[in-house]
């Protein structure tokens, strides 16, 4: 299985200096054959930057799209009108379920929409600080998992990246703490007995399990030999240029 290097600039960077910044990864980075590295920059910059991406080095993930095809949903874009321009998208994200209201049923009907139109999904699942406490993080795992993949069939399970990025450990979150590597293999190893169970020992082996929360440099070796980890979701260090190369580059080490 590969190893995923997910890079989540949220919004950060006008077209201009995404494409710069591209154009500057592009010369950095060799082609790794086992390391998939991902993109996703903001909506407006996907399609000059799919003209002038290397598909050999890099792919893009759109950061967000709408679950309907096509219709009056104004100010939308569908997962439809990203084919072709994007390989990936990430679902879920903590920023889209507590900001913007996003609840189970419309992370499905994405992760659906996605599949449909042959766009992979990167599922983000993971609790807040207060359901870690009061010992909820198995219950919260389980219900976003689960209701995450409710509107695909058993055989596109597998095609789901899932990425697990506890809110109470995004860089971006107040009072943000690091995962510990024992943390992290503990919900990891939920998620595939959580697999397993439901879909088949084969589909739990098959599916990649990515880590994301305060991934930089320094942590990213160890966040990448946790036991079931298959890639990051990167967030603040995905901005600068040295530091998301330091990871890619750690991913290819680790990964030999």
């Amino acid at each position: 299985m590969k190893t995923y290097i997910v890079g989540n600039w949220k919004l950060n960077f006008t077209v201009g200096e995404a494409s710069i910044y591209l154009h500057k990864l592009l010369k950095r980075l060799p082609n790794y054959r086992d390391v998939e590295v991902v993109v996703a920059p903001p909506s407006v910059a996907l399609q000059p930057l799919s003209l002038q991406i290397d598909r050999h080095k890099m792919k893009l993930a759109a950061q967000n799209a709408f679950y309907r095809d096509y219709g009056a949903f104004t100010g939308e874009t569908s997962f439809t009108q990203l084919h072709g321009l994007v390989d990936y998208c990430i679902i879920g994200h903590s920023e889209r379920r507590y900001i913007f209201g996003e609840d189970d049923k419309m992370v499905a009907k994405k992760v659906a929409a996605a599949v449909r139109n042959k766009i992979t999904p990167i599922l983000c699942i993971g609790e807040t600080e207060s359901e870690r406490t009061f010992g909820e993080t198995a219950d919260v795992i389980r219900d976003q998992l689960l209701s995450g993949l409710s509107e695909i069939g058993a055989e596109d399970v597998s095609k789901v990246l899932v990425a697990y990025e506890p809110v109470w450990a995004i860089s971006s979150a107040k009072g943000a703490k690091l995962a510990s590597p024992d943390e992290i293999a503990e919900v990891v190893k939920l998620v595939r007995e959580i697999l397993k169970e439901v879909y088949g020992g084969e589909t739990a082996e098959k599916t990649a399990v990515l880590f994301g929360g305060s991934v930089n440099p320094s942590n990213a070796g160890a966040y990448l030999t946790v036991p079931g980890v298959n890639g990051l979701l990167v967030g603040g260090s995905g901005l600068i240029l040295s530091q998301f190369a330091d990871i890619i580059e750690t991913a290819k080490r680790v990964r030999s």
